[in-house]
């Protein structure tokens, strides 16, 4: 079965194919199919955008589509940088050790431990509009100094709880059973492996 993964994100699609590989899938993202779609990420919650994003994916490849929306929340900011977490710094072209940095900038003056978790949730969306949603956390804290080159986004300043690495530190094997979005989308493969035996079914 072919399933659009709707983001432009080259480390998400690298990650989201390392998580489907073992399903009977063939992942394609826009740019493999020639487009790019401006997504409005207008939601109110994770899982509202990411329907948005798998939805206008869907309708426009007439395909089922996967998307993730995940953001990171830091208990000492009461949750922010949340929903926005890529839209978190206010600057133009902002670069992903930009947001670190601005991020650690404001816990500076806080108490340690900067407490804080991932977390994902993912759409499976079919191009008539009916979808399936699920969801993932992982727990840890911030740190100050970046650790790790094998991780996008906060990964580098992520430290997991209860092991001594950040997500960037991680291999792809660990990191694959435990971030936030394996494990939303381990809640996902059930109706991925439902939806590809259908599909061999015609």
């Amino acid at each position: 079965m072919k399933l659009i993964l709707a983001t432009e994100n080259p480390g998400k699609v690298t990650e989201m194919r390392a998580l489907l590989a073992g399903l009977l899938l063939e992942p394609l993202s826009p740019l493999n199919l020639g487009w790019r779609l401006q997504v409005v990420e207008t939601g109110a919650t994770y899982a509202r955008n990411a329907y948005l994003k798998a939805s206008a994916h869907a309708v426009r490849g007439g395909l089922p589509a996967l998307a993730d929306d995940s953001g990171l929340e830091v208990d000492a900011l009461d949750g922010a940088p949340g929903l926005y977490s890529h839209r978190f710094l206010n600057l133009p072209n902002p670069t992903d050790a930009d947001r670190r940095a601005y991020l650690v900038s404001l816990l500076k003056e806080k108490p340690r431990p900067w407490r804080a978790s991932f977390f994902c949730a993912v759409c499976v969306c079919l191009p008539n509009g009916r979808h399936w949603s699920f969801s993932g956390r992982c727990h840890g804290e911030i740190i100050p100094e970046e650790r790790g080159g094998n991780g996008f986004g906060y990964d580098p300043i992520f430290l997991m709880a209860h092991r001594p690495q950040t997500m960037a530190e991680l291999s792809d094997e660990v990191k694959n059973q435990l971030s936030h979005r394996a494990l939303a989308i381990r809640q996902a493969e059930p109706t991925l492996r439902q939806l590809a035996a259908r599909t061999r079914q015609f």
